[in-house]
């Protein structure tokens, strides 16, 4: 779908067909439509009128941003958006536009600033044709073809575009600076001297220039900063004014010497070669009286250096002047109610109220008792009792798994002596060997064999 952000990126120049909507080429239908005529009064069908509206007024505006253009003629747009025929409700479009302020007749914004410094302007900007001015004092708000009418917003980027070209540009380094300069600096952004004036006329609007006419040349100052209002021209400005034309005089004046100098020279060895003593020594005569008044020339080209120097040192100095002179009074303002004896109140206070949380704070993390209140000495003892009771308890350890394993695996018994004893006398009085005894079931012995 058509958009203007889209026509707006369009090249310019080749085709215009090129550069329009889609559908300048592909609905007959729908063009058909645009190109007729407005009715007469919106009421009638809104939604066509809206169509239409919604189509041209954009077109047109982006249609001159492309082209770099803030005056429009209606005769021009109908040359540019021609197909078949020309379209019919251009007129109704710029009424439209005026109507809603984004387009102003030319008259009327030379006639809304101080344009007085424009000596040609009185024929071309502010005196109507009579048409014109019959027109309107009849109520008729018909645009004519030949009308100049001004885009808004395009002059005022434009004017924004001017004033950022002056303040990167060597100019800069002085607020005044000569209106011829000013129009060669802004040859590009500017097509044509109109063009130029009604740029001047918004920056002098914003109050980010003034024009001054001076011994029949015309000087322009700008403002300081991007968002400060410009002061009327003074003494100081055009006496600074006056030594820079002065310095660009003298280094002119130095330039063309030194070329002289050098033509005298070319003109002394030329005679020499010539054999023409005489008309060498002359040439060489004029060099030196040239060289002369070089020197001469940069002695004062350095005076006038050295004073704009200064100047320039001095406003620098202004400048920060003024800014420590803001800070102090911005400083000032800031501590008008601020005092020591305050200070040292405050501070007291907030010291009282950290000690009063940090209370408050011990207070809550002591807990709640519930009305029981415990004798720690007596807890201690209790304590103590109870691990001596523990100590005299016997351990109640488990078996250890290797031992029982041996017990189980082999018999110990335990036979005293007297047993024994009375067991070695059984075995003594048996005969052919040992019997063992029928009494003891704690062991029995293997009988002895008889010898041969």
């Amino acid at each position: 779908m058509w958009s203007p952000e889209r026509e707006a990126e369009a090249p310019a120049g080749g085709d215009p067909a090129g550069l329009l909507p889609p559908e300048w080429e592909e609905d007959e239908e729908r063009m058909s439509f645009l190109f007729s005529a407005f009715k007469r009064s919106r009421e009638v069908n809104s939604t066509d009128w809206d169509s239409k509206m919604g189509f041209w007024a954009p077109l047109v505006l982006s249609h001159s941003r492309r082209q770099g253009v803030v005056r429009l003629r209606l005769r021009d747009l109908q040359e540019a958006f021609q197909r078949k025929s020309v379209p019919l409700g251009l007129a109704t479009v710029l009424q439209d536009l005026l109507r809603r302020g984004e387009l102003q007749r030319e008259s009327d914004f030379m006639a809304s600033v101080d344009s007085s410094w424009i000596s040609w302007g009185v024929g071309v900007f502010l005196l109507k044709p009579l048409k014109w001015t019959l027109s309107n004092m009849l109520g008729d708000n018909k645009v004519p073809a030949e009308e100049v009418l001004v885009a808004v917003e395009l002059l005022k980027e434009k004017a924004e575009e001017v004033y950022r070209l002056y303040q990167n540009s060597p100019l800069s380094s002085h607020p005044v600076v000569a209106l011829s300069e000013l129009s060669t600096l802004c040859a590009n952004s500017c097509p044509d001297e109109r063009t130029f004036y009604l740029v001047l006329l918004q920056l002098q609007k914003e109050k980010r220039v003034t024009v001054l006419e001076q011994n029949g040349e015309k000087i322009v100052k700008f403002a300081r900063g991007p968002h400060a209002k410009v002061s009327p021209v003074n003494d100081v400005d055009v006496g600074v004014y006056q030594l820079m034309q002065s310095e660009q005089l003298l280094s002119r004046k130095v330039e063309s010497l030194s070329q002289e100098a050098e033509r005298c020279k070319e003109e002394a060895r030329r005679a020499c070669r010539a054999g023409k003593k005489q008309l060498a020594l002359r040439s060489l005569k004029a060099k030196q009286r040239t060289e002369k008044r070089i020197e001469a020339l940069h002695a004062k080209l350095d005076t006038v250096q050295g004073i704009l120097d200064r100047i320039y040192a001095s406003q620098t100095d202004q400048m920060v002047f003024n800014a420590y002179q803001a800070g102090v009074g911005a400083l000032k303002l800031s501590m008008k109610d601020v005092t020591v004896e305050k200070a040292e109140s405050l501070v007291d206070q907030i010291q009282e109220l950290c000690d009063t949380q940090d209370e408050v704070s011990q207070t809550l993390a002591g807990g709640v008792t519930n009305g029981l209140d415990f004798d720690s000495e007596e807890l201690e003892k209790e304590l103590d009792i109870l691990l001596q009771d523990t100590t005299k308890e016997p351990l109640d350890l488990p078996d250890n798994p290797r031992n029982r394993h041996f017990t189980n695996s082999v018999p110990n018994p335990r036979i005293s002596d007297a047993e024994l004893e009375a067991e070695l006398e059984k075995l003594s009085l048996s005969e052919g060997g040992l019997v063992p005894s029928s009494k003891s079931p704690k062991r029995q012995l293997e009988p002895t064999l008889k010898p041969l």
